[in-house]
C-alpha cells in the first residue's frame, strides 16, 4: 500500500490502485518468473498501475502543463525532527505531474529517459517537473519548524539534474 499511497491523491484512490494492481497480478499470476523476486515483480505492477491510474485521471484533474537516484525510503527521521510521514504528506501536497516524476526518480530510481517513455513527456519535461517539485518541496520545508537542519540531497534543486 506504501507505494500506492506515494503516487495516490488520498487513500481512496490509493486502496483503488492497489486493487486494480491485485487484478493484474492474479491475472498474469502465469507469467511470473520464479527465479526472480516475487517483491520485485509486485512492486513493478503497482508502480505500472498507479501510473495508467494518473494517465487515466489526467483528463479530470487540474494540472500544470507537462512541457541520480538515492532512496529516501532508507531515512527514518529526514529533515530534522520531521518524520518520514510528514515529508511524504508534503509530497503528497504536490501536483500530480510532479509528484509522479518526483516519486519516479528519487524514491524509486527511474532515469529521466525511462520516465519519459513512461509517461510519454519529454526528457526535458521530466527534469522541468522533478525541478519544479524539488523547488516546491523546499519551500514546503523552508517553513517547517527546525528548518536549519541538513536537507536531503534528494530534495535538493540541483540545475542540470
Amino acid at each position: 500500500m506504501a507505494i500506492c499511497r506515494r503516487y495516490a491523491v488520498n487513500d481512496v484512490e490509493a486502496s483503488d490502485v492497489l486493487n486494480e494492481a491485485f487484478m493484474k497480478v492474479f491475472t498474469n499470476i502465469s507469467k511470473y518468473d520464479s527465479s526472480r523476486p516475487f517483491k520485485t515483480w509486485l512492486s513493478k505492477i503497482i508502480t505500472n498501475t498507479a501510473i495508467d491510474h494518473y494517465r487515466a485521471n489526467l483528463k479530470f484533474s487540474m494540472h500544470e502543463d507537462i512541457s541520480e537516484h538515492q532512496d529516501i525510503g532508507q531515512h527514518a527521521s529526514i529533515y530534522g525532527d520531521m518524520a518520514y510521514k510528514e515529508l511524504l504528506m508534503l509530497v503528497q501536497e504536490l501536483s500530480p505531474s510532479y509528484r509522479l516524476v518526483f516519486n519516479l526518480f528519487a524514491i524509486d530510481g527511474y532515469s529521466h529517459e525511462e520516465i519519459a517513455v513512461l509517461l510519454k513527456i519529454s526528457v526535458g519535461a521530466s527534469k522541468s517537473n522533478l525541478f519544479k517539485a524539488r523547488q516546491k518541496l523546499q519551500e514546503k520545508l523552508n517553513d517547517y519548524p527546525g528548518r536549519h537542519k541538513n536537507v536531503p540531497s534528494e530534495l535538493k534543486i540541483k540545475y542540470g539534474s
